[in-house]
């Protein structure tokens, strides 16, 4: 490899991580989010889990909706993270808050596009543009504060490093958060936890199915 080339990777690299730890999260308090697909259908959830499903903040969730149609749960700006492999969407929304959607395919949003919320962003999958691994159609949700735009830059960078040291300097917990009217909490261990339907007080353990009613 030329040095040059390596050294410019290697000072990239050293930039990317140093402007996460010199620069905390900070976000607004916690928005009115739906679930990212269609309200009124049957969807399988893997349980909440660290970005990497196996140590970390747990940030995210797999969910599987019947429709196989991922939405976007509040109105917001896309991004597409861009990899050898392809592109992932993330939608930035308002208060330094941003939602994530690993594994998509056939991705309906571009770059910068404004999109409301319950606009289609892509098809449930297993799609691995930036590496990891994937077993039956879903899509990784997962949830970020975001202190700047700067810290949002992900172009290029490996699903290894995103689930890691991204996670653990970005990553917000989904603990005790409310997604379309249905509350979910972590459990002891990875994949698990549960969802509760605040209209009625339905408790479903994850994994699990669910009628994701409003």
């Amino acid at each position: 490899m030329n040095v040059s080339v390596r050294a410019a990777g290697l000072a990239a690299a050293v930039t990317f991580a140093v402007s996460l730890l010199a620069a905390p999260a900070s976000a607004a308090p916690f928005p009115e989010l739906t679930l990212p697909f269609a309200a009124g259908q049957q969807v399988y959830s893997a349980g909440i889990h660290s970005d990497d499903g196996t140590s970390g903040v747990k940030n995210a969730i797999d969910f599987s909706p019947a429709d196989g149609t991922v939405r976007a749960p509040l109105a917001g700006t896309v991004h597409l993270q861009h990899c050898a492999g392809g592109d992932w969407v993330t939608v930035d929304h308002p208060g330094g808050w941003r939602t994530g959607y690993y594994h998509l395919e056939d991705i309906r949003v571009t770059e910068g596009e404004q999109v409301a919320a319950g606009a289609v962003l892509g098809s449930t999958g297993n799609a691995l543009p930036c590496g990891g691994s994937s077993t039956g159609a879903h899509v990784h949700f997962t949830l970020w504060t975001l202190p700047d735009a700067t810290a949002g830059d992900w172009d290029g960078v490996a699903f290894a490093r995103i689930s890691t040291e991204v996670a653990a300097a970005l990553g917000e917990p989904v603990d005790g958060k409310t997604f379309g009217g249905w509350r979910f909490a972590e459990g002891a261990e990875q994949y698990s936890g549960t969802a509760t339907h605040l209209a009625d007080g339905q408790v479903v353990q994850l994994p699990g199915r669910f009628r994701a009613t409003l």
